[in-house]
């Protein structure tokens, strides 16, 4: 199977690295142009692809650089913590499709802040493996895997946790994706949800006059806590405050 890997951060390098060291070949590789320079670095090292196939997300659509890419015949595009929405120029181009890893438990937390949502929502948290299509984080599931929550999660924990699951999970599937045979469950427009990036602040901020119940504002504050990020935030007066908050479950003495 021929593999077009997109990659970013620790997720891509992860992935990149693993890739290599299977059977298949990565014909190309797509970096985040806005990305750290040393991680880009890495990642294109540990994906052993020569320079003269690897691409930025920054010319991608460029009509010279798609045209690059169908010349490859890839079969399948993986896109491993990939940060920007792919338009239907790059759907289309390989065999199979592309998979995107999304860390929430489609079709829960579509969109952005997927770790404040789905802890001010108490929604079930998790990591998705799916096709993409012209949506946003709305097409075909393939893989997922639940992540159990607790009252010590924050932003910060959940950000890691979804990290290291879906490596674990894309490893995991991979034999089946080797296989061709990726399975395909659509999603119910219906349920789950969807945020933009652009809530969060608003939805950040502790009205001082509002009647909160002690969980919905704990949840509010560990679902911003992460620093050096901004956190859950109020004004007095004239004054603007940030507050996190750290919350450890204290075990029984007879555990």
């Amino acid at each position: 199977m021929n593999i077009g890997l997109f990659a970013s951060g620790k997720v891509g390098l992860e992935i990149a690295g693993f890739l290599r060291q299977s059977s298949e070949s990565i014909v190309c590789l797509a970096l985040d142009a806005r990305g750290d320079a040393l991680t880009n670095k890495a990642i294109a090292d540990a994906s052993g692809v020569p320079p003269d196939r690897i691409f930025h997300s920054d010319t991608l659509y460029q009509p010279e650089r798609l045209a690059e890419l169908q010349a490859l015949s890839p079969d399948l595009f993986v896109l491993s913590w990939w940060p920007y929405i792919v338009k239907k120029d790059l759907i289309d181009i390989p065999r199979i499709g592309c998979l995107n890893f999304h860390p929430s438990l489609l079709p829960y937390n579509r969109g952005k802040h997927y770790n404040f949502w789905t802890l001010v929502e108490d929604t079930p948290f998790g990591v998705t493996i799916h096709f993409v299509n012209d949506g946003v984080d709305s097409g075909d599931i393939a893989f997922q895997a639940r992540i159990d929550k607790s009252w010590e999660d924050t932003g910060e924990t959940l950000y890691y946790k979804a990290q290291e699951e879906i490596v674990r999970l894309f490893k995991e599937s991979f034999p089946i994706i080797q296989s061709g045979r990726i399975p395909r469950a659509p999603q119910d427009a219906s349920q789950g949800s969807f945020h933009l990036g652009r809530e969060l602040d608003s939805a950040s901020q502790i009205d001082l006059e509002k009647r909160y119940s002690a969980r919905d504002l704990l949840n509010l504050l560990r679902a911003r806590t992460f620093p050096p990020h901004p956190a859950a935030w109020f004004i007095d007066g004239n004054e603007k405050y940030e507050v996190r908050v750290s919350i450890r479950r204290i075990p029984d003495p007879e555990d």
